[in-house]
């Protein structure tokens, strides 16, 4: 087994962490935040992850895995040292290196033994090349270092079986040295391990992210054609799921992909070919359709009602999907600041994100609007002018089309997630407007228009 130190303890530094350590490494998590240890020390993990508290306490009970920061007694003696900071978007859609740099500086100026460093963070093409580089002009002693890239495919809310169970372990290495340790790292795993080049590694994860964010953003187009038309996409999505070569996943249509890693992955791409000469049409055009698919149905409401103005608005959802309080790209950060700048007093519920939505959006009034967060979609519903589905959360789905009627002031749903079924909606009495779908009225008048034109 191998001792490891890892950098960063955010979704991939924590996670990664905290697997290796499960399959029987000696793992030591690094952090600049003492809070953050302190915490994590406790058995109590800083991101809400299915699965991941009880690997912590698991592992740190058995001794493991360590929490640190002093990085310096973390790096000195490892045998390899992973890195999973973050690299953030920058306004020009690039990523932000820095805490990349920061971390191989810190490891040039510590390590004491040979030391492979494995660049877990997804980063531009070629980047590796150039943090092996860095390393080397700042390394303070005589060992040998190379670096290699392992990029992550996890999923925020099923990150630790994504890691345990994976499809494939990406490892991208330029010497034999390099990968055989990476192969043994993670024979313990025994799972399919692809070896590439450096290169190639970093741009599976691009090609990979940015593939499933333009499936997302293809099956959004038809849903708004099938609107006009007539057509419904659950039905269309269920057609094309049995070809095995297009698959059954990422067919749901909605408002728009969030989170952590395909709009960032799909802005950087995006610019990377821009920097060499070259347009991605393909990427540009999923990046285009989904920054207009999330305030869809704001717009679909606009065009109902005279005003937001005084109504109260429930707001089912926060997060960027169900099992994870992250909010990043998340569509009711595009929503929610429309409709107080129209002076809606909305009454927000969340089971996990309420939090940290109170960060961005305290509770109280805010400019012509206000916001007041609630215990339970029951709360938000009740005497409502106007529902917006968000997140398809196990507790909002759970929702009776009857609960609306009964609850709502007005029963006007708009839902973004398709949870449930237009038919049972309307028979229940509420005016129901969803993703991909004709609603009543329009479907009677393509019926009648076609019967018209024969």
């Amino acid at each position: 087994m191998y001792k490891i130190a890892v950098a960063g303890t955010g979704y991939v530094g924590l996670v990664a962490g905290v697997c290796f350590a499960e399959v029987g490494h000696q793992v030591t998590c690094v952090d600049i935040d003492e809070n953050k240890v302190e915490l994590m020390e406790s058995g109590v993990s800083p991101i809400y992850e299915a699965d991941l508290e009880g690997l912590m306490k698991k592992n740190y009970a058995e001794g493991r895995l360590h929490y640190t920061t002093d990085y310096k007694s973390a790096y000195r003696d490892a045998d390899a040292v992973f890195i999973g900071v973050g690299t953030p978007e920058q306004p020009d859609g690039s990523a932000n290196l820095s805490y990349i740099a920061t971390v191989a500086r810190q490891i040039a100026e510590t390590i004491e033994k040979d030391c492979l460093v494995v660049v877990k963070s997804t980063v531009p093409v070629g980047t590796n090349d150039k943090v092996e580089q860095f390393i080397k002009d700042f390394l303070v002693n005589d060992v040998k270092v190379e670096v290699a890239s392992n990029p992550e495919f996890l999923a925020q809310g099923t990150a630790v079986h994504d890691t345990l169970k994976a499809a494939r372990i990406i490892i991208g290495t330029e010497s034999k040295w390099a990968k055989d340790i990476l192969m043994k790292i993670y024979e313990p795993f025994s799972l399919p391990i692809v070896s590439v080049s450096r290169r190639s590694a970093e741009m599976i994860k691009y090609a990979s992210n940015d593939f499933l964010a333009l499936k997302i953003s293809y099956m959004n187009d038809i849903a708004n054609l099938c609107e006009l038309v007539g057509a419904n996409i659950q039905d269309v999505a269920k057609g094309m799921s049995f070809d095995e070569r297009i698959g059954s996943k990422f067919l749901n249509a909605g408002i728009g992909y969030g989170g952590l890693c395909f709009p960032k992955d799909t802005k950087a791409l995006e610019y990377l070919a821009r920097q060499n000469g070259y347009e991605l049409r393909t990427i540009k055009a999923a990046i285009d359709v989904n920054k207009d698919q999330k305030t869809m149905l704001y717009k679909k409401a606009s065009r109902r009602l005279i005003t937001f103005n005084g109504l109260k608005v429930a707001v089912l959802g926060l997060t960027f999907k169900p099992g994870t309080d992250d909010l990043r790209e998340a569509p009711s950060l595009e929503n929610v600041p429309l409709l107080l700048q129209c002076g809606a007093e909305i009454y927000a519920y969340d089971p996990v994100g309420e939090d940290n939505f109170k960060k961005v959006y305290s509770e109280g009034k805010h400019g012509q609007g206000s916001i007041r967060y609630v215990h339970s979609a029951e709360e938000a519903l009740k005497n409502a002018n106007v529902c917006f589905i968000f997140t398809e959360w196990g507790e909002i789905k759970a929702v009776k089309p009857e609960d609306y009627k009964k609850l709502m002031r007005t029963p006007l749903v708009y839902d973004g997630r398709n949870i449930h079924s237009g038919e049972k909606m309307r028979q229940s009495g509420v005016e129901y407007y969803s993703i991909g779908r004709p609603n009543m009225e329009a479907s009677q008048a393509i019926v009648e228009a076609a019967a018209t034109k024969n």
